[in-house]
């Protein structure tokens, strides 16, 4: 399995982009008011820099994935408990994800479905690609999604210009200031965050050399796209408004109507959100098998598909409603400690010490 460095520039991309437009806008503005954009493109820097980490970590070991040269970094022992650090977030992770997906689709979309049915859909397909192409295959279907999702965004942006009012989003600063503004900023860092994901991806490379740079491209134009999608909703809605609602960018979206005849827009962030769901469920999918598998070292990795996707459809099926627990789920598990530890503290940890023993080598 080889993936090109365009790749990597729209896994990180479609991954960033589609996992926090939903999400993020609405937390945002009612921490920072109209400053929430001055939040996104401070959250940019941390993501760039957490990226730039950890490929940075990945190339010590260019033929590692992260499974592996946390042991040889830092000891069988140590570099066990960090495997198992991460394993644990990314079946956490899945499970949530799922049950989002089913929550958010039911609401939006589908009111009498089955939940176990949607669930169970998406976790086919994540299994039909993580099988049949491994990170390969996931890394081709981010080449055509990410295209959708860039041409569905312009063209939504374009439709929304006449409903925007720059006025809104006045003043600058002075209203909310520098701590609302750093508060709305940490919960897009754990979105954010999430791009430390390329310490298991470098060693796919064909050029790991290019992981870097086309990573870092990919978190920074999806912050920008971001950034740009959180003006838009602000200067349609107003910052009174968008405080108000769960998901406030489809309600800016939904205003968008042209000489009466182009209406129903949001139908393209509802694309969008889906295929970039799709992605994220497959990346940490793919994570968690491959990972499981040279944990415990398996050979065979595509053996552990099947255990992940029996623990993930019954972990997804019993976690509680997301529109009820996911501001628990962000508060008290994902920022108090991935952030800091999974996030922040071993991909540095790593870097040093891995640095370190080179030098001597």
């Amino acid at each position: 399995m080889k993936i090109s460095g365009v790749q990597i520039f729209w896994i990180m991309f479609t991954f960033v982009s589609g996992n926090m437009l939903i999400t993020t806008i609405g937390p945002a503005i009612r921490d920072a008011k109209q400053d929430a954009w001055i939040s996104y493109l401070i959250a940019i820097i941390f993501g760039v820099l957490i990226v730039f980490v950890a490929t940075k970590v990945s190339l010590l070991y260019p033929n590692q994935t992260l499974i592996e040269y946390s042991k040889t970094i830092l000891g069988k022992w140590i570099g066990n408990i960090v495997v198992i650090t991460y394993l644990f977030q990314w079946y956490s992770v899945i499970g949530y994800n799922l049950r989002q997906f089913a929550d958010f689709t039911i609401t939006m979309l589908l009111p009498t479905t089955p939940l176990w049915a949607l669930i169970l859909t998406m976790l086919l397909l994540v299994i039909y690609v993580t099988a049949g192409g491994g990170i390969e295959g996931i890394g081709r279907c981010s080449e055509v999604f990410g295209i959708i999702l860039v041409f569905s965004g312009v063209i939504t942006f374009i439709l929304a210009v006449p409903n925007l009012d720059f006025s809104k989003i006045l003043p600058l600063y002075s209203d909310s200031g520098l701590r609302p503004i750093l508060k709305g900023t940490l919960y897009l860092d754990s979105y954010f965050g999430e791009s430390v994901m390329m310490m298991m991806f470098v060693s796919f490379m064909a050029q790991p050399k290019q992981g870097p740079s086309r990573a870092i491209w990919g978190v920074a134009l999806s912050g920008l796209a971001l950034c740009a999608s959180s003006m838009v909703v602000l200067m349609t809605l107003s910052p009174e408004v968008a405080d108000k609602l769960k998901y406030p960018v489809i309600d800016a979206i939904g205003f968008i109507s042209v000489m009466g005849f182009i209406q129903n827009v949001d139908l393209l962030v509802l694309l969008i959100w889906m295929l970039s769901s799709f992605i994220i469920n497959s990346l940490y999918f793919f994570m968690a098998s491959y990972g499981t598998a040279q944990w415990l070292k398996i050979k065979e990795w595509r053996k552990t598909i099947w255990f992940v996707a029996a623990f993930s459809f019954v972990y997804a099926l019993i976690f509680p409603n997301v529109t009820i627990t996911e501001v628990e789920y962000i508060n008290k598990y994902w920022i108090p400690f991935v952030l800091p530890v999974n996030i922040i503290g071993i991909p540095l940890l790593l870097w040093i010490v891995g640095s370190i023993r080179k030098k001597k080598q």
